[in-house]
């Protein structure tokens, strides 16, 4: 298994995430998800617009990273992927922030949009842990992730929540910077399966396990059919399985016609009716459903 230490020393010729950028974060160069070696915080704060097993009653501790490695065109909070808002905090700012959200009741730690921090995220949660942090730890990715990166946060990461997107290249290609995205993503959720297994929820709050979001686009932009498929198949119908509906054009959308409306209401309950013929009979596992 990889250290720490070995992990942390990526970042000298960046290979943390598939872009393989190569570029060395450690003395200031910058790669495609657009940081160095500094860690950029947009915000972080209880958070109550996520799963209702996440946010329970006193909200998911949500930290907001800058950058991105997908940089989708049609981003929600392209401000903070795209544009990079924030500050940057040190490893021990990062370990107190969690520590803070912990000490003000929060369910969890939700780190968004980590993986180009990876190495900078661990060494941060085993200080926190080392001064008490003991809450859940959620890993809230868009699924552009390498396995091996993942196997060195394992035992670090109680909850994994990959947005899975498309699974055709020429979309990927077309509405982000990962033409790719697939072939990483479907080995990633996987490994995250195998790692923290299907979700556990105790007294209505999550507390490991693997939540699968997936973003519905309009006019089946984001091959939803195919994503409910692949997770049928390859991780059975007991993950719980967010299809999202809250989808509408920000940042290029405009740009791209089949991106330039949100979806409808026809839309999203035929998928949802066709993820209950694929199994997914659980309503818990379909957020918005039943």
């Amino acid at each position: 298994m990889t250290s720490i230490n070995e992990l942390y020393k990526r970042l000298e010729s960046c290979d943390i995430c598939p872009h393989n950028c190569n570029v060395n974060r450690m003395v200031g160069e910058i790669g495609k998800c657009g940081t160095n070696s500094s860690i950029i915080v947009s915000s972080y704060g209880p958070h109550f617009g996520e799963e209702p097993e996440l946010v329970g009653y006193l909200g998911s501790g949500t930290i907001f990273f800058s950058g991105c490695n997908l940089l989708c065109v049609f981003c929600q909070n392209y401000t903070i992927s795209h544009c990079r808002e924030g500050r940057s905090v040190s490893i021990n700012e990062l370990a107190n922030i969690m520590l803070r959200l912990q000490d003000i009741g929060c369910h969890n730690i939700n780190l968004v949009s980590p993986t180009h921090y990876a190495p900078q995220i661990a060494q941060s949660i085993i200080e926190a842990k080392s001064y008490g942090l003991a809450i859940p730890i959620v890993y809230n990715t868009g699924c552009y992730d390498k396995v091996e990166t993942l196997k060195a946060l394992e035992g670090l990461i109680d909850i994994y929540m990959p947005d899975l997107k498309f699974s055709d290249p020429n979309k990927a290609k077309l509405y982000t910077e990962a033409p790719d995205y697939f072939y990483y993503a479907s080995s990633a959720v996987i490994e995250m399966k195998r790692q923290v297994g299907i979700l556990v929820v105790r007294n209505g709050i999550a507390r490991r396990g693997l939540i699968i979001r997936h973003l519905i686009l309009p006019d089946n932009q984001s091959d939803t059919i195919e994503i409910i498929d692949f997770i049928a198949e390859n991780l059975g119908t007991d993950i719980y399985l967010n299809l999202m509906d809250q989808y509408y054009p920000r940042y290029q959308a405009y740009q791209y016609p089949k991106l330039s409306r949100s979806i409808t209401t026809e839309e999203y309950s035929y998928y949802i009716d066709y993820a209950k013929s694929r199994g997914f009979r659980n309503p818990k596992y379909i957020f918005g459903y039943g």
